[in-house]
């Protein structure tokens, strides 16, 4: 396997996080606010307008799973650049972490501009409910099972 993409970036977390908000406000987000957990920012949130109507949406950067990719890499020589000390540590890995997010978003808002996709199907993951969560992490809770299709399950 790759090494992970911009395992090797020096910006800091941020300047990333002022572009992901840009560039969301810039494709029409109404509120765009930045989610922290112990004084880290974890998730952008923000709110755009839908032909349902305005809907919230709450996208995850997960620094620690970033933080292990980047440690299981590191330990199979897969990470080449930097010192051993920087290339997997928890703050390149917040750096990483961000700015994968940062380059997703263009591409998806780009298929979106495209009408290749709406905005529901690139961002229904992601969907804050009115208790806070998002859609997935009801549906991963199987507190919203999908059902078999017609040929069964799998």
């Amino acid at each position: 396997m790759a090494a992970p993409v911009n395992y090797t970036t020096t910006v800091e977390v941020h300047k990333t996080v002022g572009e992901v908000q840009a560039l969301l406000a810039d494709h029409g987000a109404d509120r765009v606010g930045i989610e922290y957990r112990d004084s880290q920012p974890v998730g952008v949130s923000f709110t755009l307008r839908l032909p349902a109507g305005t809907r919230a949406f709450m996208l995850p950067v997960d620094v620690e799973a970033m933080h292990r990719l980047l440690q299981s890499k590191d330990s199979s020589g897969e990470l080449r650049s930097g010192t051993k000390a920087n290339r997997a540590s928890r703050e390149q890995a917040a750096r990483v972490s961000w700015r994968v997010v940062k380059d997703w978003l263009p591409a998806q808002l780009t298929l979106v501009d495209s009408t290749m996709v709406t905005v529901e199907q690139v961002f229904l993951p992601y969907l804050q409910l009115d208790d806070g969560r998002t859609l997935f992490e009801v549906y991963s809770t199987s507190e919203l099972a999908l059902e078999p299709g017609p040929d069964g399950p799998g």
